[in-house]
């Protein structure tokens, strides 16, 4: 198999453009939306995006659970032989019907309560209304996002990291010219956007569909052995990506609730752009880790620990580049990204500066961060990619958002990220020395 005796530096930065594609991509739907929905409602739009970013935190993060959960497993298994095959599958399968209980159980809390989770979210007024007519369009698709992510890693997995980026890319590129199209055109607004979205999604999982009647396809529906136990080994390896996506909603709100209650809304205004900034960045740190994963996975089970060091060299040099790109693009243009998602007043223009320059400093550490969750799974090392998730996704920032402000200053809010991400990666290091040295040397590499 190529994942197991190919060039791994070529194999790497295949998967790594592939990854960071669809990565981009799907950063993609969030940006234009939060843009063009920004230019047309004004500051009032930008902040009903915010709001409704955590929904969107957790239906991608229930996604890449069963997602990167299950194909961490489908790999390691087949990098133990092709007789392992069947067994593999069970995961693949067992990964299908925990999205399909996790997608109906989401669907009908949305359908049932969108006005009053978006109200618990932050969202009041004319924010309240916008969010909700932008989510209106996508509840009837709901499900079809989160089969996306689930698709996505196992493509990946399955040697089609090529189709899995083609899907996300044919979706984006519909959602941009059907945000134009909706919004303006139509004079649609924030219902607009979220039509281009649920259609967008559709249309990315048209694409990806294909994979499963092509010759190298090895992905099947089978009988799973122990269905209950092969769902929790899913949970408990896909966890800690799972939690560091929905952990991005958790914080919002924190922030939303403290900015509005220290602040106002010419901050929580700021810190909307902030929000999808960050997105980004951390997409960026999964595109390091989702390309490095399937090569590690398969090449433990192969015991292949040389190629794993490898693999592993590579994404550090790719999460240096992207920490160095957005920590520089956050101090040298922080109100050119504000005019690019709103329509700013004056008073946004001139606090802007400080508070991205402030919270900026965090994606010095974010990509490594996240890279050391997808290295930690790949490894079978549940417990450490957990700590590190829920150490900076909920316990050491959410202390630090409720301390910060009343110990040091209002200002003193936006170091919570920079303090959280350099606890996280003091920890995430000294784990990832450790078990890159515990690695056998079995096999070489190119």
């Amino acid at each position: 198999m190529e994942l197991l005796t190919g060039s791994v530096k070529k194999l790497y930065f295949r998967y790594l453009a592939a990854a960071f594609g669809s990565s981009l991509i799907a950063s993609i739907y969030a940006l234009v939306d939060a843009a063009m929905v920004g230019q047309y409602h004004g500051p009032d739009g930008a902040g009903a995006l915010a709001v409704v970013a955590p929904v969107w935190n957790v239906i991608y993060s229930l996604g890449m659970l069963m997602g990167i959960g299950g194909s961490v497993l489908f790999s390691t298994i087949k990098g133990r032989g092709s007789a392992n095959e069947r067994e593999a599958n069970e995961y693949f399968t067992g990964s299908v019907i925990g999205s399909v209980v996790l997608a109906v159980i989401v669907w009908v809390i949305l359908i049932l309560f969108d006005s009053e989770l978006l109200a618990f979210f932050g969202a009041s007024g004319n924010t309240l209304t916008l969010a909700l007519a932008y989510i209106k369009p996508i509840e009837a698709v709901l499900p079809v996002f989160l089969f996306n992510q689930l698709l996505a890693a196992y493509l990946r997995n399955d040697s089609a990291p090529g189709l899995a980026t083609a899907a996300v890319l044919g979706g984006g590129i519909f959602n941009v010219f059907g945000d134009y199209y909706f919004i303006f055109a139509c004079d649609l607004g924030a219902r607009g956007a979220g039509i281009a979205t649920a259609m967008g999604t559709v249309v990315s999982l048209l694409i990806a569909m294909p994979h499963f009647f092509t010759k190298k396809n090895t992905l099947r529906l089978v009988k799973p052995r122990g269905l209950l136990k092969k769902e929790w080994e899913i949970i408990k390896t896909g966890f800690s990506t799972f939690f560091a996506d929905i952990a991005m909603g958790i914080l919002t709100v924190l922030f939303n609730r403290q900015i509005m209650k220290y602040l106002g809304g010419d901050a929580l205004a700021v810190y909307a752009v902030i929000v999808n900034i960050s997105t980004f960045a951390q997409c960026c740190g999964y595109s390091v880790g989702q390309a490095a994963q399937p090569i590690i996975s398969i090449n433990l089970g192969a015991e292949n620990g040389e190629r794993i060091r490898a693999a592993l060299k590579y994404a550090l040099q790719a999460t240096a580049f992207f920490a160095l790109v957005w920590t520089a693009l956050s101090m040298l243009i922080p109100n050119v990204f504000i005019k690019i998602f709103m329509s700013p007043t004056p008073e946004v223009l001139a606090i802007a500066p400080a508070i991205f320059r402030s919270y900026g400093l965090s994606f010095l550490l974010l990509p490594f961060n996240i890279f050391s969750t997808f290295y930690f799974q790949a490894l079978l090392k549940p417990n450490a990619a957990f700590i590190v998730s829920v150490g900076r996704g909920l316990v050491i920032s959410g202390l630090l958002i409720c301390l910060l402000p009343a110990a040091l200053g209002v200002n003193a809010l936006w170091f919570t990220m920079p303090i959280t991400e350099a606890l996280a990666a003091l920890y995430a290091g000294s784990r990832m020395v450790r078990y890159t040295r515990d690695l056998g040397l079995r096999g070489k590499c190119s």
